[in-house]
């Protein structure tokens, strides 16, 4: 059995962002009842030199919606987002889940056989629509939303890793 882009992706795009929307929910309680003002979280890192809390949830929808409009286009670059709150990044993230749960399975098979270029620059990065997926979008992806998890633990928020997991797929 193989397994399809459409799941490779949109599947798992879904399932992390379901969580996601969720532990982002947790989080505005929690600032809410502990008295953490909501602009001080957004400005968070877990380091000096990560970047903050705006920038990992901005690259969830860019390493998920963004990756899918680059498997489209067959170009995909960094990030560019405007400054915004923590209730905009929420509204974001629950915009992305929705988009991503309304795609076509038949159109996002179809871009299977197609290519990638990753532009930084100057530099260029060729990948196959299979690769870009595998070692280049879903990495990152996975990497953005545990770093907005982490920032969130960071603070007290009490989550745990099923609030990061969504609802997995069984059977």
């Amino acid at each position: 059995m193989s397994v399809s882009l459409y799941d490779l992706t949109i599947g798992s795009y879904v399932q992390i962002l379901e969580g996601a929307v969720g532990f982002l929910d947790q989080g505005a309680r929690h600032c809410q009842s502990q008295g953490i003002a909501l602009e001080d979280l957004v400005a968070t890192r877990l380091y000096p030199d990560m970047a903050d809390l705006h920038f990992q949830v901005t690259s969830m929808t860019h390493h998920s919606l963004g990756a899918v409009e680059g498997l489209r286009k067959g170009q995909f670059g960094p990030p560019s987002f405007e400054p915004c709150d923590y209730e905009a990044l929420q509204a974001m993230t629950q915009s992305t889940l929705e988009t991503l749960k309304a795609q076509d399975r038949t159109e996002i098979e179809g871009l299977a056989e197609g290519r990638v270029l990753f532009k930084l620059g100057e530099h260029e990065i060729p990948f196959t629509a299979i690769n870009f997926a595998l070692s280049f979008s879903l990495p990152n992806f996975y990497f953005h939303t545990t770093t907005a998890y982490d920032i969130l633990r960071s603070k007290g928020v009490p989550l745990g890793k099923r609030d990061f997991l969504g609802a997995m797929k069984v059977g």
